[in-house]
């Protein structure tokens, strides 16, 4: 390789003519392992196993924990404020830059959804009104417990992403496990980024990678609906926690290898029937397909992945543009995904608090539950649906069951089922995945109806 020449940035060039300066190698060797070490490097940290954006974000919510709910507030009022001012009046100052226009003026269907929110934020944080909007168990989960993690995660989170995305560690992911990815999941290689995220971090980062992706041209729309609902999988730190809350501690690596086991059948599975199975590979309008991971003949996987990488990192904006992209993003989340977190979530959190609708609902789960010869079925078909509003409800419910293998099912189901909309439906919903809100409750179920007898027939074997 010649260091001393400079590596053409054009994907029609053969590799064999190409190459490129040790100083444009290490602009896609630095920032990428940067990216490597804060989202994709499992750390111990205060006898808890978490990744280095996950302290990050921890040392910053602990920071500033008590002034969190007023900021989130602060925050949704500001949101509603300016989206009715956007959105009604539309003054130019607002309608002629592209950045607030796309933030403040709003769909009358978005609009409702982002006032609903910031009222619903204001009543819980001053607590009046109706108490189902205010209760601890709704509004006050999603105001003091999801807005927080949410502000601070994204925070650190928007302002780093690129260091995973946009330096050219997918490409090279990509090329080195296109082959395996397409076999196994249809799905190109870099996707594998977008589940290792989510395994060592949080689902809503997985989600965040996949509709970034999908806008710049790097997924189809069914790879993008595959991966955002069957690769943002709970992080190991949220296990530990439903393991600690359900008692199950002791049988915390049988518990992940089976919820492994059971997640990798439903993403091998799932993506291959209705509705995901309709989606076409369409690529967003104007963009166009920018994806390329085929290996021209005569070149090794590794050196077409290094050439892919170093290209596509010497492609990017300067660090300057990047970091004022990252805020971007940040201030969209802030202003455009809390209102909708805060209206959809309080709303499930109640339905699944004061009705009896997932009672009813989940009755066909009692037959099901006792043909798989579980304990206290009856006690536990709610916690199969319940998990639809929140992932954690699952927990809460199945808290009560006497039987450690009815216990051990539900909190492995609830860790499968992946769509919960106090948090990951609302942002697939907002990042304007190719996916309604339908076609996510049946996604829901399928991977429930997949995983359930895998998870069962494991459990029976573990706990006995």
């Amino acid at each position: 390789m010649n260091r001393e020449e400079t590596m053409p940035l054009l994907d029609d060039q053969p590799p064999a003519d190409t190459s490129y300066s040790l100083r444009q190698f290490l602009i896609f060797l630095i920032p990428s392992l940067l990216g490597v070490l804060l989202f994709l490097t499992p750390i111990v940290y205060e006898e808890k196993v978490t990744i280095g954006l996950g302290v990050m974000a921890d040392a910053l919510k602990a920071a500033v924990s008590d002034q969190l709910p007023a900021i989130a507030t602060a925050l949704l009022l500001v949101s509603a404020a300016l989206g009715l001012l956007g959105s009604l009046l539309k003054p130019k100052w607002l309608t002629e830059r592209r950045a607030l226009n796309d933030l403040f003026v709003l769909h009358p269907l978005w609009l409702g959804l982002r006032v609903l929110g910031a009222l619903f934020a204001a009543m819980t944080f001053w607590q009046f009104g109706p108490e189902w909007i205010w209760n601890a168990n709704t509004g006050g989960v999603v105001l003091k417990d999801l807005a927080p993690v949410l502000i601070t995660f994204f925070l650190v989170a928007g302002l780093i992403l690129p260091l995973l995305t946009d330096y050219g560690l997918m490409e090279f992911i990509g090329t080195i496990v296109r082959n395996v990815f397409r076999k196994v999941f249809g799905l190109p290689g870099r996707s594998a980024i977008d589940a290792i995220a989510s395994w060592l971090g949080s689902g809503t980062v997985g989600v965040l990678i996949t509709a970034q992706q999908y806008q710049k041209g790097f997924y189809s729309a069914r790879e993008t609906a595959v991966i955002a609902t069957n690769f943002s999988i709970a992080s190991i730190a949220f296990s530990l926690l439903i393991t600690s809350f359900m008692k199950l501690d002791h049988l915390f690596v049988p518990f992940y290898l089976t919820v492994v086991v059971a997640g990798l059948a439903a993403a091998i599975i799932t993506p291959r029937i209705p509705p995901l199975s309709w989606k076409k590979d369409d690529y967003v309008a104007g963009v166009g397909k920018q994806i390329k991971e085929d290996v021209p003949a005569g070149t090794s996987l590794l050196r077409w992945g290094v050439l892919q990488a170093v290209r596509r990192a010497n492609a990017n904006p300067s660090p300057a543009q990047m970091v004022k992209i990252g805020v971007h993003n940040v201030v969209d989340i802030w202003l455009g995904l809390l209102p909708l977190v805060m209206a959809i979530g309080t709303v499930s959190l109640a339905i699944a608090e004061f009705t009896p609708i997932f009672n009813w609902l989940s009755y066909p789960f009692v037959p099901l539950l006792e043909a798989l010869q579980l304990p206290e079925a009856a006690k536990a078909a709610p916690a199969m649906l319940v998990g639809f509003a929140d992932m954690f409800l699952p927990a809460v419910l199945g808290k009560g069951i006497e039987s450690e293998l009815t216990r051990f099912v539900v909190a492995c189901v609830s860790l499968t089922q992946l769509i919960y909309m106090s948090e990951v439906g609302v942002l697939i919903i907002k990042a304007k995945l190719p996916l309604n809100l339908l076609e996510l409750f049946a996604i829901f179920i399928i991977r429930t109806l997949i995983t359930l007898p895998i998870i069962a027939l494991m459990a029976h074997w573990i706990v006995g």
